[in-house]
């Protein structure tokens, strides 16, 4: 008896410690990537990362009308990396990361180049996550792989007006 209840605490604690560790990583310029990723955060029981600029946009940066604008000219210049607020963020501690972007101009942000860059997320298992008005995520995530040939990009989702069940049910089959 006392060597099966040893056998089955083993096989616990092995089980508990190959289970990855994740994080949720996410940019949101007006609320709607956040509401999504704390979502995904709730669903996975594990940490929640803001990717913020160090300057945040304004409505009137945002505005993909205005040539100027800072949006239009970050998204124009594929070498644009707009600074970020510095984290307390080990990457080490992680193997799956869950990263979420409003898509602009049909691909991620400038500012999740900066997080990538930044951050090594060499040997971790990227899982994106987008909300958008229009466009969907494959060009996004195969623009992320062309970028980052060494990182290793799930297919990703759109998650536009989805249930936190339709939520967990996504999480579960990653």
């Amino acid at each position: 008896m006392r060597k099966c209840i040893v056998l089955i605490i083993s096989f616990l604690t092995l089980n508990l410690s190959m289970e990855a560790k994740t994080l949720v990583a996410y940019f949101s310029a007006t609320g709607t990537t956040k509401a999504v990723a704390e979502q995904i955060a709730q669903a996975t029981n594990d940490t929640l990362f803001a990717i913020e600029p160090a300057v945040p946009y304004t409505q009137a940066d945002l505005d993909w009308q205005d040539k100027k604008s800072r949006s239009t000219l970050e998204m124009n210049d594929p070498n644009a990396r707009p600074e970020m607020k510095k984290g307390n963020l080990k990457m080490a501690d992680f193997e799956v990361v869950y990263l979420g972007f409003p898509i602009w101009w049909y691909v991620a942000p400038r500012i999740i180049n900066t997080f990538l860059e930044t951050y090594d997320c060499t040997g971790k298992t990227i899982i994106p996550f987008a909300t958008s008005g229009g466009s969907t995520i494959p060009n996004c995530t195969n623009a992320l792989r062309k970028t980052y040939p060494k990182l290793k990009f799930e297919d990703g989702r759109l998650l536009n007006r989805v249930s936190y069940k339709e939520i967990e049910e996504w999480v579960k089959s990653n």
